[in-house]
């Protein structure tokens, strides 16, 4: 393969793959609807990177045209793929190809903590003296977001929300929970449940965190490695950070990692942008961001913070990332939210859809909270109005929300 185009480039996933791709030796060129960090990151890195979608963005001599499942098939670039012959795949479909040249490759699935495993076991690796290949959606400090490593094992997260994990064949999955999230993308439960069963048939080797749901999709497997603690504590991390770790851990002795130098370096537990990181931290207020977007994950962040900042207010500036999934677990997300001292909730996140049966108002008047409208500014000035001292505001959600954290920053 020597030339490539990406439509939907900067994506979470696609772009890692764009870069990996690039380290590979292929040219590489590619559109998004929109500029962001990671457009700009692969233009320098010497990829052709356009803003829009246009049919005169793909070059006529492209070998293949990869896209993201969020691109409809009437994509003028994808229209011009089909009139020219030009082989089109989906990301996933892309990237199990890409894989299939490692050894071993490991694939991080399940519903949540994929770029922090991922992240984790990679550093954890590396650290050993290996030399993994790694695609990681999102950036890790000290860490680039892909490698193309020696060809022996390939790291990747796995994802779910459009079936295309089943696709990979590995030599180990990492796959710490299984919830129902993306069932509504997927065609139900069942679908889900079924891939899951496919990821397991496709390994050589699993690892996974005991549950009812995961027992029942991978329990039968040959070669399970079936942990039964979900620990609160390890290397000197606490709660999921601590768990995510101790899975990434587990599978690097897999790999061949000495257990205690593994452990040694799962302690320096890598920072993965957007997943509790800290923005400002000042006497009266400290601004952290986190990636949170599930009620499970919303949880998991509260408890996390109330751990860590005692006695603090804890403010929520919450967005719902999708219409479907606010829709599918409005009442669990009030449930979790409610646990916050003040919560504002931006509004949604649309992606696939541009509309709902309910909105961010609604989410926040259950809750009890503010709804923050208009531009980021305005979501900023309404996340800190009467602000008690000190305080912690949580900026959560998978979409745009992040763009809100320079203006908060600025108190």
């Amino acid at each position: 393969m020597k030339k490539l185009h990406f439509t939907g480039i900067g994506g979470a996933g696609m772009a890692p793959l764009a870069q990996l791709s690039l380290a590979r030796g292929i040219a590489v060129s590619g559109s998004d609807a929109g500029e962001n960090e990671k457009c700009r990151s692969l233009r320098d890195s010497g990829a052709a990177v356009y803003t829009g979608h246009d049919r005169d963005f793909l070059p006529d001599d492209a070998e293949m045209l990869v896209y993201s499942s969020a691109i409809p098939a009437d994509n003028p670039e994808r229209c011009k793929a089909a009139e020219l012959g030009i082989r089109e795949l989906r990301r996933g479909e892309y990237l199990a190809e890409l894989a299939s040249g490692y050894r071993r490759c490991t694939a991080v699935t399940g519903t949540h903590g994929k770029s922090s495993i991922s992240a984790a076991l990679s550093s954890i690796l590396l650290a050993c003296g290996k030399d993994p290949g790694f695609m990681i959606g999102a950036q890790v400090a000290g860490l680039p977001s892909c490698a193309a490593g020696n060809g022996d094992i390939f790291v990747t997260e796995a994802d779910e929300s459009d079936g295309t994990h089943a696709l990979l064949k590995n030599f180990l999955a990492v796959i710490p929970n299984i919830e129902d999230d993306h069932e509504w993308s997927l065609g139900g439960r069942e679908v889900l449940e079924n891939n899951f069963r496919q990821v397991a048939a496709n390994s050589e080797n699993i690892i996974y965190y005991a549950s009812a749901k995961c027992d029942q999709l991978l329990g039968e497997h040959p070669n399970a490695v079936r942990l039964t603690e979900v620990p609160e504590n390890f290397a000197g991390l606490h709660g999921f950070q601590a768990a995510n770790a101790y899975i990434a851990y587990r599978a690097a002795i897999l790999l061949g990692c000495d257990p205690e130098e593994a452990e040694r370096a799962a302690g320096n537990y890598p920072q993965v942008a957007r997943r509790m990181t800290v923005h400002f931290a000042g006497k009266s207020l400290t601004v952290i961001e986190d990636y949170a977007h599930h009620p499970t994950e919303v949880a998991a962040a509260v408890e996390f913070l109330r751990k860590n900042y005692p006695g603090r207010h804890l403010r929520i500036l919450f967005q719902p990332h999708r219409f479907a999934r606010l829709e599918k677990y409005f009442d669990e997300f009030v449930r979790v939210l409610k646990k916050a001292d003040s919560v504002v909730v931006a509004p949604v996140f649309a992606a696939w859809s541009e509309s709902g049966k309910v909105d961010h108002r609604q989410l926040a008047a259950a809750v009890g909270g503010i709804s923050a409208d208009g531009d980021y500014r305005q979501w900023a000035q309404t996340a800190l109005q009467e602000l008690p001292s000190p305080s912690v505001i949580a900026v959560l959600g998978a979409g745009d929300i992040d763009q809100v954290i320079p203006l908060l920053c600025q108190k």
